[in-house]
């Protein structure tokens, strides 16, 4: 047997025992998907047994029950309502802008350099620290809270998009210039689409942030509200709605990337995701 006859057999086994080791495990991963069930099972047993307090982790039946209530009384969606439009609108205000200056920025050195140290500075700024600002400006009106969160919204998407245009291929603008296009055509046909999975990037991120600040933000400044359904909650001590309110929050959240997600692959079929 020749070395290259030895080496091809020894990949080969190697492959069959890999094989054979996914086999063993694929029942694992058929398994995975009732990790959670399990979780609020065990949780459940935990609670009702007096393992741990029931005050504190309600058993998960209690929670589901409350959930149903809140659904049928209406007060859930007039809460939720509150809150996704809050989220919503300073989103937009957030996003648009971010956009436009990190294409902006990314693509003009002179801007970059001017106002770039400037924006970096303010990033490390806790966004919710500026909300009693933000108050005194706006008034506890809905304003401050639209503010709040397109002020968190924004750093997300500015810098991702701004790092996007920075990695363009030189040779793709070197490319327009050549067949004549001008410094908006060079941003709107190059820089942005490849920047699109950069910004796609800082969406997901920013969306995730967006709920933690509103939610922040109406713990403090709002009667009504995902977040003032869960400060009120804890207040009074009715932690079984305090739950609702945190999981509702956490599933809004992960509808809103599952949709950045969908419109990713739709709008940037090149990229990996």
């Amino acid at each position: 047997m020749t070395s290259a006859e030895r080496d091809l057999t020894e990949v080969r086994e190697r492959v069959q025992e890999a094989t054979r080791r996914r086999g063993r495990g694929s029942w694992l991963w058929k398994l995975s998907p009732l990790s959670p069930i399990l979780l609020l099972l065990v949780w459940e047993g935990a609670s009702r047994s007096g393992m741990i307090d029931a005050r504190f982790f309600p058993p998960p039946t209690t929670i589901i029950g409350t959930f149903g209530d809140m659904i049928s009384s209406g007060d859930l969606w007039d809460d939720s309502a509150a809150t996704l439009t809050r989220v919503f609108v300073g989103f937009l205000i957030g996003a648009v802008p971010a956009v436009l200056l990190g294409i902006a920025l990314g693509s003009v050195r002179v801007l970059r350099a001017v106002f770039g140290p400037i924006i970096t500075s303010l990033l490390p700024v806790p966004k919710v620290a500026i909300f009693p600002l933000l108050i005194l400006i706006f008034g506890l009106g809905e304003m401050s809270k639209y503010a709040i969160v397109a002020i968190g919204v924004f750093f997300y998407i500015f810098f991702n998009t701004m790092s996007g245009v920075l990695q363009t291929p030189p040779v793709y603008l070197d490319v327009a210039t050549a067949n004549g296009a001008s410094a908006l055509q060079r941003w709107l046909t190059v820089a942005l689409p490849s920047a699109l999975p950069n910004i796609f990037t800082g969406l997901r991120l920013s969306i995730a942030g967006a709920f933690v600040i509103i939610a922040a933000a109406e713990f403090v400044g709002a009667e009504k509200g995902l977040g003032f359904l869960v400060w009120s909650s804890w207040s009074t001590f009715a932690v079984s709605k305090m739950y609702v309110g945190i999981i509702t929050i956490s599933l809004y959240g992960y509808l809103a990337a599952l949709l950045v997600g969908f419109l990713e692959r739709r709008l940037v079929p090149w990229s990996k995701q």
